[in-house]
């Protein structure tokens, strides 16, 4: 007899007691009687975890004085070690097994053979299903497929019958405890919420299937659909070029088209599960197997086909939907495996306050939107999803790398001071928002915010920004599955300018391309750049790409049409390529004029300094810009050959090194007096103290998060910049050992609070 056809037979007579009205414990009486029978063994007993002990539910064989006396622990005996690590036991001598444990009221002493299995719901060990004989042998694999699929339905039946003890699952400790887990600090900030998952989990409520043939013929359907999916993830912008997505989707492909998955699957249905229950089947043994492996290269690969059980499990339920479609109901602190740009900005912002990534980097596109959002982001939490459950309370402390699962008292307190304290400070710069940031001496100092979606420009006021010192126009691109048309770019840029009425806007030209690779302007020098931080991207890509840069020009010349046009050039690295972006500006505003189409008021080009070459022909790009800004984050990792989106070097190169701020005052030095103005553009001008460096050294403009706008307003207004310049100029001339302690105990010494 085949697994199938011995499941199929048992599952056809549960059928019957599960439709009949006996009370549960009938049922599971019946239950006993029927695997017994049906497998022709001598034993076959339940447990079920109640208070946090395993206790005997029903049993053919035993002692029937036993049922509801007999107890384990989780771990203890031989069904506690399968509770308590979802695994199936195969013994041909019971006894001889380490953590066999004898209970003499059972009567079990003259059984020798012993097999048992999980009875697993939510996927968690609610229970064991087990069965033993006199005579010393191990059982068939046809036989233990069989109590498998058994629990399954043995599953739904206590669910149904409130015999869960949820509390007292084998995970119990793990899911009902507090847990801390470590991550990446991909976006900095605390947040506290329930936990939701992107992709929501599917419950089976149905396990036995009515029809075999109708449950294939929808797991064929949902197989064609995920196919059909996964081919398209190769254009969707999430997945990138190259590198680990390119892994993971390869991996995809390889189960996608795994005729021994389907062929598992299939098996299943003709044991008489439906579509899910088989699927969920196939995934319980999997997750099982999981167990068992110690190579982490292939722990991950496993962990792939879990993830794509669970699409093909949504698409079979017609549960497609994410977290985002049903809407958040409460403060959440969404949990995925990734996360793409497009799909952050379908959840609602008032409610969504942080995200945790089992995967994630630095430099993935979700982050750089969420750091526009001002969204605490944590990556690279790997054991995540195995300890958090559906609407568990977290604490997500993005600046320490700690996501807090289910947080214990103490910690609460602890982040609950952090609230307030930032709450506090938050009111106090709420107050600044209309105060104009004059320093002690009476030099007013700009401050503007970095922007790049249109629910950006709210924050405009809300701070008190002088302006948008850079708009991000590449998040349009980003966040898009094809190339924005010129009228869509225009619609955009046209509701930017009008949201900021007569403060200034910096539009930065495109960005993409290297690290932020969009699959429709896919290019054959992409997949080599080694480094694509310094490769195919910005106004490299947008120069080469000619009909992208002119579509974006015609958009913002018609946009700002009775309007003044700021207009910046990303990763210039010499005059010609400043030249050459702003003659294709110029070939634009020439063919408007013909059309007699209505024109900006006033067009103002300049260039984001990033590249440390372009400091070198700083005396030739001069006369040809209105404004310069210093790109910092980017600036930074070329100055010091160290890549940004590398852990290891992320942290390691100190904005307040000699280096940074000698350069950064040579800038200052080459541009004074020509009438050119000049900002700090980036994370380093949002941080207290490095702001007051680059006061120090002469900067007067500033465009950072909105965010940062308040505690730099206060800042300004208690710095004398005779005072700090003078010490800014003692400590780069003769360097100390750590400028940053100097700055910090300066600073502190003037009542000058810093980060």
């Amino acid at each position: 007899m085949t697994a199938a056809a011995a499941a199929r037979s048992i599952l056809t007579r549960l059928h019957e007691v599960m439709a009949s009205r006996l009370h549960p414990q009938g049922k599971l009486d019946q239950v006993v009687q029927i695997i017994g029978e049906s497998l022709d063994s001598e034993v076959c007993s339940i447990y079920l975890l109640r208070e946090g002990m395993l206790e005997l539910f029903a049993t053919r064989g035993l002692e029937q004085s036993a049922v509801h006396v007999t107890r384990l622990a989780i771990g203890e005996g031989l069904n506690g070690i399968i509770a308590e690590h979802v695994e199936t036991l195969n013994l041909a001598e019971a006894a001889a097994h380490p953590d066999f444990a004898y209970r003499p009221e059972t009567g079990e002493d003259k059984f020798h053979s012993f097999a048992g299995v999980p009875i697993v719901h939510r996927e968690r060990a609610v229970g064991t299903l087990c069965v033993q004989h006199a005579d010393p042998r191990r059982y068939e694999d046809v036989e233990i497929e069989a109590l498998q699929t058994v629990a399954m339905v043995l599953s739904e039946l206590i669910a149904s019958a409130g015999l869960v003890d949820e509390e007292s699952s084998a995970l119990g400790e793990a899911l009902s405890g507090p847990q801390v887990v470590q991550g990446l600090t991909l976006v900095k900030g605390i947040a506290a919420g329930c936990a939701v998952f992107h992709q929501p989990r599917v419950h089976i409520d149905h396990v036995v299937a009515e029809d075999t043939e109708a449950e294939r013929q929808r797991v064929y359907r949902a197989f064609d659909k995920m196919r059909d999916q996964i081919e398209a993830m190769a254009s969707q912008a999430e997945f990138g070029v190259g590198g680990e997505h390119d892994e993971v989707l390869q991996t995809y492909k390889m189960f996608a088209y795994d005729e021994g998955w389907g062929r598992r699957i299939n098996e299943a249905i003709d044991s008489g599960l439906t579509a899910e229950a088989a699927i969920e089947r196939v995934q319980q043994r999997t997750r099982m197997r999981m167990r068992e492996i110690d190579d982490p290269l292939l722990a991950d690969r496993m962990h792939d086909l879990e993830d794509l059980s669970n699409r093909l499990l949504r698409i079979v339920s017609g549960q497609l939907g994410t977290a985002a479609t049903q809407g958040l109901k409460r403060d959440t602190i969404l949990v995925a495996r990734n996360l793409g740009p497009a799909e952050l900005l379908e959840y609602d912002r008032r409610r969504l306050k942080g995200v945790v990534l089992e995967e994630g980097s630095l430099t993935a596109h979700v982050v750089i939107v969420a750091r526009a959002m001002g969204i605490p982001v944590l990556g690279r939490a790997r054991a995540l999803r195995g300890l958090v459950r559906e609407g568990d309370e977290i604490l997500l402390d993005a600046d320490k790398g700690l996501v807090h699962i289910r947080p214990t008292q103490q910690t609460q307190d602890l982040f609950a001071e952090r609230f307030a304290q930032t709450r506090q400070k938050q009111a106090a710069y709420a107050e600044l928002r209309d105060v104009e940031p004059f320093t002690r001496c009476g030099t007013r100092i700009q401050v503007m915010i970095n922007a790049g979606l249109r629910d950006d420009m709210a924050a405009l006021s809300l701070v008190g920004a002088d302006g948008i010192g850079l708009f991000r126009t590449e998040f349009q691109f980003l966040v898009s599955a094809t190339l924005p048309q010129r009228e869509r770019q225009t619609r955009l840029y046209r509701d930017v300018l009008e949201a900021a009425g007569d403060k200034p806007v910096i539009f930065r030209t495109v960005d993409i391309g290297g690290d932020k690779a969009v699959p429709y302007l896919d290019n054959e020098n992409a997949d080599a750049d080694e480094n694509p931080a310094m490769g195919w991207r910005a106004l490299r890509l947008a120069l080469e790409r000619e009909g992208l840069m002119k579509a974006q020009a015609r958009a913002l010349l018609e946009a700002a049409a009775g309007k003044a046009l700021y207009v910046m050039f990303p990763m210039v690295s010499e005059p010609w390529e400043f030249d050459a972006a702003k003659a294709v500006f110029d070939q634009q505003l020439a063919w408007l004029r013909s059309q007699k189409k209505m024109l900006p008021d006033e067009i103002r080009f300049g260039a984001m300094l990033e590249v440390p070459a372009l400091a070198e022909t700083l005396d030739l790009l001069l006369p040809k810009v209105s404004f310069i800004s210093i790109g910092t984050n980017d600036l930074t990792q070329f100055l010091f050959a160290a890549d940004r989106a590398n852990p290891k070097l992320a942290e390691r190169y100190d904005w307040l090194s000699p280096a940074i701020l000698r350069f950064l005052k040579r800038i200052v030095l080459g541009t004074a007096g020509s009438g050119v103005d000049l900002a700090v553009c980036g994370e380093m001008g949002g941080r207290r103290l490095e702001a007051l460096a680059l006061l120090g050294i002469g900067f007067r403009r500033l465009s950072i998060t909105p965010v940062a706008v308040g505690p730099i307003k206060e800042l300004v207004r208690k710095v004398d910049l005779a005072e700090i310049t003078a010490a800014m100029a003692g400590w780069l001339s003769s360097p100390p050992a750590s400028l940053r302690t100097e700055l910090q105990a300066w600073a502190e010494a003037r009542g000058i609070e810093t980060d």
